[in-house]
C-alpha cells in the first residue's frame, strides 16, 4: 500500500520529536527573554566622558556592567569626579569666582524618558549630580538655581550646608585679586578701581574711546591667553546601560573667576549634554557661554538621527560655533546607538575616555583641532 504524499514530504520542523525541531524552539524562546541584549550584548554597556577622567568612567563602568540603570551610573561616575574634584573643575574646592566662592552646577537627563534635572550655581551642597537627579526625580521643574537650589538639596537629604571652598580656591583667588583682578569676564566696562565696582562705558561721556576700547579687548582676550582650557572643564558622561538605555550627566564648579550668578553650559539641557535612547548621545567641554547660544549637543544628536556618523555629527556642531566664534574653545564627544564614537574640537587639545565591553580598561582617545 502506498504512503500517503503528506508523510513522505513531511517538514521536519513540523514534527515536535525532531531534535532540529527542539534546537530552534530554544533559540526562539531565548530570544524571546533576552529581548534586544542579544544583539547588543557586545556594545554594551558603554561609558563616554570628556576628559581623561579615568577613575570616573571605571565607576560608572563598574555600575553599568553590575547591572545599575544607565541613569544611576552616570550619577555614580559623575559622583566619583566630585570627590575627587577631578581636575580642581568638577565638584567642591575649585574655580572661585569674583567673591572667592565656589559654586557648583550639574545635569543628569533620562535619554528613555527624555526627564532632565538640572542645578546651576548651587551654594552650599558639594553633590551637584545627586542634587540634579533629585530635581529630576521629585519636582516637575528642569532647572533650579542659586541658595534655592541648595535649600531644596539639603531638605532631600544630601548634606549642607557645607563651605565648598578650600585652600587651594582661596589661594587662587587671593593671586587673582593681586594681579587687580585680571583676566576677567567684564566687557565694557570702567572700573572705578582695579576690581570694581564696574560700571558700563559711556563713550560719549569719556574722549579717550581708544584707550577704553582696548581696555574691553585685552579683558576678554586675557582670559583665555592666561588661564587655558582650566577656566572651564566640565565633566560631561554619557551610559548606555545593559538594557541598551541611555543616560547623560555633567558636574562642573564652573568658570574661573566668573561673575557671581553665572551659570555656564553645564546644566543647559542641549548644550553641555544631550540624548534620546532612540539615537545616541552627545557630551561636550569648554567655553559654556558661547557654546550655549548653539545648543551643540542637540544639534549632534539631531544629526546622527539624520544619518551622521558621530564623527561628522560632531565636527559639524564645532563648525557651526567656530563660524561666529573663531577663537572660542570647546570639545564634544557623539555616540550612538550602536556604540560607535567620536570627537571634535576647536582652539585646544580634547581628549575623552572610553569604556566597552571589548576593553579591558578605560582608554583615552586624543581630537587635535
Amino acid at each position: 500500500m502506498a504512503m500517503p504524499t503528506r508523510a513522505l514530504f513531511q517538514d521536519p520542523l513540523r514534527s515536535k520529536s525532531t531534535p532540529l525541531f527542539k534546537f530552534m524552539l530554544f533559540l526562539f524562546l531565548l530570544s524571546m527573554v533576552l529581548g534586544h541584549e542579544t544583539v547588543e550584548v557586545e556594545h554594551y554597556p558603554l561609558v563616554v566622558s570628556t576628559w581623561p577622567f579615568v577613575e570616573a568612567v571605571r565607576a560608572a563602568w563598574k555600575a553599568a556592567d553590575g547591572g545599575s540603570t544607565a541613569v544611576d551610573s552616570v550619577v555614580e561616575g559623575c559622583s566619583t569626579c566630585e570627590e575627587l574634584r577631578c581636575d580642581g573643575t568638577v565638584g567642591p574646592g575649585g574655580s572661585p569666582d569674583e567673591n572667592g566662592e565656589t559654586t557648583i552646577d550639574a545635569l543628569v537627563m533620562d535619554g528613555a524618558t527624555m526627564e532632565v534635572g538640572a542645578v546651576g550655581a548651587m551654594r552650599y551642597v558639594k553633590d551637584g549630580i545627586k542634587a540634579a537627579r533629585l530635581v529630576m526625580q521629585h519636582t516637575e521643574h528642569t532647572l533650579l538655581v542659586g541658595e534655592k537650589a541648595s535649600s531644596f538639596a539639603i531638605s532631600m537629604g544630601l548634606p549642607g550646608p557645607t563651605n565648598l571652598s578650600s585652600s587651594e580656591s582661596i589661594e587662587k583667588w587671593a593671586k587673582w585679586k593681586a594681579n587687580n583682578c585680571q583676566p576677567n569676564f567684564w566687557k565694557n566696562v570702567l572700573p572705578e578701581n582695579s576690581c570694581g565696582p564696574y560700571r558700563p562705558t559711556s563713550y560719549l561721556e569719556h574722549t579717550d574711546e581708544t584707550c577704553l576700547k582696548t581696555y574691553a579687548m585685552q579683558t576678554t582676550d586675557l582670559r583665555f591667553l592666561d588661564l587655558g582650557h582650566r577656566i572651564h572643564d566640565t565633566i560631561s558622561m554619557a551610559v548606555i546601560d545593559r538594557m541598551g538605555h541611555i543616560a547623560v550627566g555633567t558636574s562642573t564648579n564652573g568658570a574661573t573667576f566668573k561673575i557671581p550668578g553665572r551659570v555656564g553650559d553645564g546644566p543647559i539641557v542641549g548644550s553641555s549634554a544631550y540624548a534620546n535612547e532612540e539615537v545616541g548621545a552627545c557630551c561636550a567641554t569648554g567655553d559654556g557661554d558661547i557654546m550655549m547660544r548653539f545648543l551643540p549637543c542637540y544639534q549632534v544628536v539631531e544629526s546622527m538621527r539624520l544619518g551622521m556618523n558621530p564623527e561628522l555629527a560632531a565636527k559639524d556642531a564645532i563648525g557651526r560655533i567656530a563660524r561666529k566664534f573663531p577663537d572660542f574653545m570647546g570639545g564634544i564627544v557623539a555616540v550612538n546607538k550602536k556604540g560607535e564614537h567620536a570627537g571634535a574640537c576647536h582652539g585646544w587639545t580634547f581628549q575623552y575616555s572610553v569604556r566597552s565591553p571589548g576593553m579591558k580598561d578605560v582608554q583615552v582617545f586624543t581630537v587635535l583641532p
